[in-house]
């Protein structure tokens, strides 16, 4: 009888101590129990470790990849940095006001002309008015998008088939413009026809679409578009939902700059400035350019803020490539890797736990480990001259961006301020909490869980409740 008491008071005890470790429940929960998990968690006023499991292994971050993309930057460039775009002429300018040469658009790796998200809505207005008081009414010659200051890999060779061609997976060039994105209405009939196509927003003309989407009984996209970089063809597989009268879905713009220099040309022609040829974007030679206007993007900081908040991969790509010119005359993404890297084992970060391929986490080969977040976080609250601007970028649980319903209505809205990262099989978040005079620094990764997303989510929100008490 003893024995069984002893016995007893064994597993319960065993089964309290267990209940009582909120880690343990979380990484041998069913959901979790045959995922890749690497966490840490650890209070920055006292530099203690609350939680922690397999902390140096790496796991793939999805979008809190672009932490490590807009610290660096913000390091690199400052906060007040801005993007410059110029406007230049060749040639000779006669007394008639006839350019013979041609006008220029130099790109600078601007994210923001023509946003949706920021940035002047009246940009080409300004440009046209100093083409105007520069004295040009006429150009014998050509509008040349000039997109040289990157590369023309344009999107990421490490993303995948299913991603190209999509609105989020548009590509990083020298010049951008209306985010890479174009908007294709569809008008659908009954399930099982093909969708009609209406027409693209803005109008691309030359873009050819091979249809395969299906009207279906569904509530929500789940079309693709599939086509290379600069290619005017684009194939649309998956469905869309039936009788509707205009649904849209939307694409990658496939070259952006000529776009940009299409609708400046147009501008001109409306304010009775003549082009004689059509726009280009091949920069055929090498003669000396006059400045004629700078174009500047809002700041870093408005830049940054938008691509965490709202988990923005066109903004990031384009950051990212750019951070490349520090050491190089052209960006290229293993330019900007090389840049990203060297920087921060510099500052003393174990950078074998960063396997870094883009700059928004949406190839499947990124890697990081929790410990490296971690540390890059640390970097940035104690140390960095821009830890304000880095930390005013980040989303805050239950009030804004991609956190807007993260741990919503808990103890913790309002508390956590913090990237998260989500795909296929992923669920990552890495940032800061703020709660009883603590601050506590956390990345808690998940890939390849036994269940939904949102049951992935709610046992994270869960995790960081109980340590947080």
């Amino acid at each position: 009888m003893k024995l069984k008491f002893c016995l007893l008071s064994f597993l319960l005890c065993h089964l309290l101590s267990f209940a009582a470790n909120p880690m343990e429940n979380f990484i041998n929960n069913p959901l979790m129990k045959n995922a890749n998990i690497s966490l840490i968690v650890k209070d920055l006023t006292s530099d203690k470790t609350i939680c922690e499991y397999r902390s140096n292994n790496v796991t793939i971050p999805a979008s809190t990849m672009k932490l490590v993309t807009t610290a660096t930057a913000l390091e690199l460039l400052g906060p007040s940095f801005c993007f410059q775009t110029k406007l230049e002429i060749d040639g000779t300018l006669s007394h008639d006001g006839t350019l013979n040469g041609n006008l220029y658009i130099r790109g600078g790796g601007d994210p923001t002309l023509g946003s949706e998200k920021m940035g002047d809505a009246d940009f080409l207005k300004k440009w046209v008015e100093a083409v105007k008081e520069c004295g040009i009414k006429k150009i014998n010659g050509q509008i040349v998008a000039d997109g040289t200051i990157f590369d023309d890999e344009g999107v990421n060779p490490k993303w995948t088939w299913e991603d190209i061609g999509n609105y989020y997976a548009a590509g990083a060039y020298g010049i951008s413009y209306m985010d890479n994105t174009f908007k294709l209405v569809l008008k659908s009939g009954n399930t099982g026809t093909v969708p009609e196509i209406l027409r693209t927003e803005p109008t691309l003309p030359s873009l050819l679409f091979e249809n395969h989407l299906k009207s279906t009984e569904i509530n929500s996209d789940s079309a693709y578009f599939y086509g290379a970089p600069k290619s005017n063809h684009r194939v649309i597989r998956g469905e869309i939902p039936a009788d509707r009268q205009e649904f849209v879905i939307k694409g990658d713009i496939p070259n952006p700059s000529i776009l940009l220099a299409e609708h400046f040309q147009e501008k001109l022609k409306q304010s009775g400035i003549f082009v004689s040829e059509l726009p280009s974007d091949i920069v055929k030679n090498t003669i000396e350019r006059k400045v004629i206007y700078v174009h500047n993007s809002p700041t870093l900081a408005e830049i940054i803020k938008e691509t965490n908040v709202h988990s923005n991969n066109g903004y990031a790509e384009e950051i990212f490539r750019y951070l490349a010119l520090k050491s190089n005359k052209v960006a290229t993404s293993n330019g900007a890797i090389r840049e990203i890297r060297t920087y921060w084992k510099e500052k003393g970060l174990n950078t074998n736990q960063l396997f870094m391929y883009d700059g928004c986490g949406l190839s499947p080969l990124d890697a990081v480990s929790a410990n490296f977040f971690v540390e890059l976080l640390t970097y940035m609250k104690t140390k960095s001259l821009y830890k304000d601007a880095f930390f005013n970028s980040l989303p805050i649980s239950g009030k804004s961006g991609t956190l807007t319903n993260f741990l919503a209505k808990t103890s913790l809205q309002g508390k956590v301020y913090a990237k998260s990262g989500t795909i296929g099989g992923v669920k990552c978040y890495a940032g800061y909490i703020e709660k009883n005079n603590k601050t506590f620094v956390f990345s808690i990764l998940v890939n390849h869980f036994n269940g939904t997303s949102k049951a992935a989510t709610k046992k994270i929100e869960e995790l960081l409740l109980q340590i947080t008490q």
